[in-house]
């Protein structure tokens, strides 16, 4: 729909002879912010605005180009003549240039034709458009993100949804490759509503309470997997309109599923119609390449000492949690943001003022980002995708912390699955690295991943990573998913992971659904739904999961057996469970553990179910305890332990 701002007609003046009109949405207020890196809300200025002015009906057009000698619009409606609508440069010495062309209505391709420093003429793409061109085209396409949400019910009552004493399992799902109309045609690919028609119900009956996806914002190449992006307020035109994310976003929300997004604020592409030497210079990437340019990916790094730079990222973060009720923003390499040195060896660094190796206007946007986003938008998460050691990254900024909501624990997630690929007869020497998540899980609010990064470049996917015959390779996967389950802290696990997919993620055709004709697979698939039912219904389970008194040490003391247990604690007392694994394929008849204050005992799961593909044979109808010490309520339990198996009693 049309934005009208007419409450500036009768400041600016219109000059309505000249093909570009001489108007501004700009004061003077903006500016400063802008320049200071204090402005969050550039997306209501900047791009492309359908305006009414004068009784005429145009689109206002706002760029940032600093370096520029002339920039003009250029599009299919003046046959993209770069002489026929030339913007004004504003004389307050920000470099924007700006104007209003009567008559182009939304829907009109277009880019900026620059002039810029050293000579160099470039045409690029708005970088505030909140539509491009489906790809390989690139020019960015007049258009808005009017949409009249009915979400209303799930954003009143969001809070307790996403607050870090609730259930987090969240399903991280690649948009275009978890299915396609048609499986072998990498570019088939499902609208935005026929997406919320089949994964929406299907994330529902699973039991997550969370998606996260996979880059959405525009981006040119598919094998980037839309973590190299050209554009930062648009949603993807493979899948559609922004309203039609919009209305992907709300069909979540009715089903009472949150949405997060991964943001990628740390580098971007060097496609000519992209940010990189935007207007001839280096604008909005550092113009020293020990900063500006990451080795790892080809790319280049954002600018975070420019006040401009800082508010384009900022203003991005806050445009999704505003203009698409966004619950979450996963901040993508942040280890590669923090750090000077990071990917670099020694000489192609430069240390900061007190020669460490910390970025220190990077990890002043850091705060800055998480303080804004909390402040506006105080029911919604932010994830960091964090690797290193750096501390306090999901601490308040007030306690000196980076200010995130969470952290991903990937010492957790590598430890983990070193443990599991271990042949059985080997984990007793193995147990420390199984343990030691427990050492340091309270520095951080951590969330545990299994992500798109362990299924792909030969890693394998997460069935095959698992030891021994067929089914003790289902068998250690159930297992490894119970423990997930259990642990303390917010689960994530990616599409195809749920039901045991037998190929590595592969970005160009779909998941491998027809496995789900095999009972192996689809009883996979039916225990991560019930360890989702089971971790949302079982307080014990999300209650405390980042308080030291949400979980206890069982037995770590039966290492040569690879037996573990150990208990999750709720708000009250009869809300704990005990969880017992049993890591080898060896049966254990009348297993002994020690519990203290409850008599009585009944198995709620257990991961060698029948109906998971397990064998069936073992399970404890009723669990037999004695009182082995009254002053202190201390009572041994009789257990029955399956192979290879995870059960949890209460």
């Amino acid at each position: 729909m049309p934005q009208t701002h007419e409450k500036y007609e009768d400041i600016h003046f219109v000059d309505s002879s000249k093909p570009v009109w001489n108007y501004s949405l700009f004061s003077d207020e903006d500016i400063r912010n802008f320049q200071s890196g204090t402005h969050y809300r550039l997306y209501e200025l900047f791009g492309n605005k359908q305006i009414e002015s004068l009784q005429t009906w145009g689109t206002y057009f706002a760029v940032w180009a600093p370096n520029a000698t002339q920039v003009s619009v250029i599009g299919n409606f003046n046959h993209w003549d770069n002489q026929a609508h030339k913007l004004y440069v504003r004389l307050d010495n920000s470099g924007i240039w700006e104007g209003f062309i009567p008559n182009i209505p939304a829907g009109e391709s277009y880019k900026y034709h620059i002039h810029g420093a050293n000579g160099i003429t470039v045409d690029k793409g708005d970088p505030f458009s909140h539509l491009w061109e489906k790809r390989p085209l690139t020019a960015s396409i007049t258009w808005g993100t009017y949409y009249e949400w009915n979400d209303g019910a799930w954003m009143k009552e969001r809070k307790k949804h996403n607050s870090l004493n609730a259930p987090w399992s969240v399903y991280e799902v690649h948009l275009a490759s978890w299915m396609r109309p048609d499986k072998n045609d990498e570019e088939s690919y499902n609208t935005y509503a026929q997406i919320a028609e089949r994964l929406v119900p299907y994330v529902k009956e699973m039991g997550f309470t969370h998606v996260e996806l996979m880059p959405v914002m525009e981006h040119p190449f598919d094998g980037s997997w839309g973590y190299q992006g050209t554009g930062y307020f648009a949603p993807t035109s493979r899948f559609g309109s922004p309203q039609g994310f919009a209305a992907l976003v709300e069909a979540f929300h009715l089903a009472g599923i949150g949405v997060i997004l991964d943001w990628v604020p740390s580098h971007f592409p060097y496609d000519a119609h992209g940010l990189f030497m935007f207007d001839g210079a280096h604008t909005y990437e550092y113009a020293d390449m020990r900063k500006g340019y990451h080795p790892d990916w080809n790319s280049y790094i954002f600018n975070y000492a420019r006040g401009e730079v800082k508010s384009f990222l900022i203003s991005s973060a806050r445009f999704w949690c505003d203009r698409f009720h966004i619950d979450g923003l996963r901040v993508d390499a942040v280890s590669s943001i923090l750090r000077l040195d990071y990917s670099r060896n020694e000489g192609q660094w430069e240390p900061n003022a007190f020669g460490g190796n910390g970025n220190l206007e990077a990890i002043a946007f850091v705060k800055d980002l998480n303080e804004t986003l909390f402040r506006d938008f105080p029911d919604i998460q932010t994830i960091a995708e964090e690797a290193t050691d750096w501390p306090q990254i999901s601490k308040p900024t007030f306690e000196g912390g980076l200010g995130f909501g969470m952290k991903w624990m990937m010492g957790w997630m590598h430890d983990t699955l070193d443990y599991f690929k271990i042949d059985p007869i080997f984990r007793p020497a193995y147990q420390d690295k199984f343990s030691f998540s427990m050492m340091y899980f309270y520095d951080e609010n951590f969330m545990l991943p299994l992500s798109h990064d362990e299924v792909v470049h030969g890693k394998s996917p997460m069935l095959y990573k698992m030891p021994g015959d067929e089914w003790q390779k289902f068998a250690n996967l159930r297992t490894l998913y119970t423990y997930m389950f259990t642990h303390p802290g917010a689960k994530l696990l990616f599409m195809g992971n749920e039901f045991g997919a037998t190929n590595e993620w592969n970005y160009k055709s779909e998941l491998q659904w027809d496995l789900l004709q095999h009972v192996s697979h689809g009883g996979m698939r039916y225990c991560v739904k019930q360890l989702n039912e089971l971790y949302r219904k079982e307080p014990a389970l999300h209650e405390k999961q980042f308080l030291p008194g949400g979980f206890e040490w069982v037995d770590l003391d039966h290492r040569s057996e690879c037996i573990i247990a150990y208990k999750r604690r709720g708000l009250k007392p009869e809300d704990d469970v005990v969880v017992v694994l049993n890591m080898t394929p060896v049966v254990r008849h009348n297993w002994e553990i020690y519990v203290y204050g409850k008599s009585t005992w009944k198995e709620i799961f257990n991961s060698d179910s029948p109906q998971y593909w397990g064998s069936g044979d073992v399970y404890n109808p009723e669990i037999k305890t004695e009182l082995v010490e009254k002053e202190t309520r201390k009572y041994k339990l009789i257990l029955q332990l399956p192979p290879l198996s995870g059960i949890v009693i209460k």
